[in-house]
């Protein structure tokens, strides 16, 4: 039963965010969300075959975390009136919507409900690593100046999966991520 809810919780944290992540581009300007028919709530708009459904899998089945990640919401920065302000706000849109959530599922006392909050802010916590291709990673890339941002883009982008499989099978992804993850709970509860 918990790993149905946990896969389940997964899938609608995923689903919420990525939709948050069109929702904030279409109102910025940008229809390219609403052109490749991301602008919903529909996991299956969102669904990616690995990271929604095999590695939460294998993640539930072997003790490692249920950490996962859908197809990622396309926009054209170009579309923007102010690109970098702009991507950094749909960049925060979808881990915002999974402290929201996280939020709203702390406020229902039943036992099933701690797994939609801890799986909505680890989702949330994790999207926010510097890390290409994570939220993070847009976030800091438009807060950088230009050149600096160019050069992080450059070292990183290529190893950036790498880099977020190696931190999840050390273990060292826990350590960064286990003490916010605790300082959010007691925050809520």
């Amino acid at each position: 039963m918990l790993l149905i809810t946990s896969i389940l919780a997964l899938i609608i944290s995923i689903s919420l965010h990525e939709f948050c992540h069109a929702l904030a581009a279409d109102k910025l300007g940008d229809p390219t969300p609403r052109a490749y028919g991301r602008l919903t709530l529909n996991p299956l708009a969102h669904i990616d075959p690995v990271g929604t459904i095999l590695i939460p899998l294998v993640g539930a089945l072997s003790g490692l975390p249920v950490i996962g990640w859908a197809k990622p919401t396309p926009i054209d920065p170009y579309n923007f009136q102010n690109p970098r302000r702009d991507e950094i706000i749909v960049a925060l849109a979808g881990p915002l919507s999974n402290f929201l959530l996280a939020f709203l599922f702390s406020r229902i006392h039943h036992p099933l409900s701690i797994t939609f909050v801890v799986t909505s802010l680890v989702l949330g916590i994790f999207n926010l690593l510097p890390l290409p291709p994570l939220d993070g990673s847009k976030i800091l890339l438009n807060l950088l100046p230009i050149e600096s941002a160019h050069r992080w883009q450059q070292a990183l982008e290529q190893y950036g999966h790498l880099l977020i499989i190696l931190l999840l099978f050390s273990g060292l992804l826990s350590q960064i991520m286990n003490p916010i993850l605790a300082f959010c709970l007691k925050f809520l509860y």
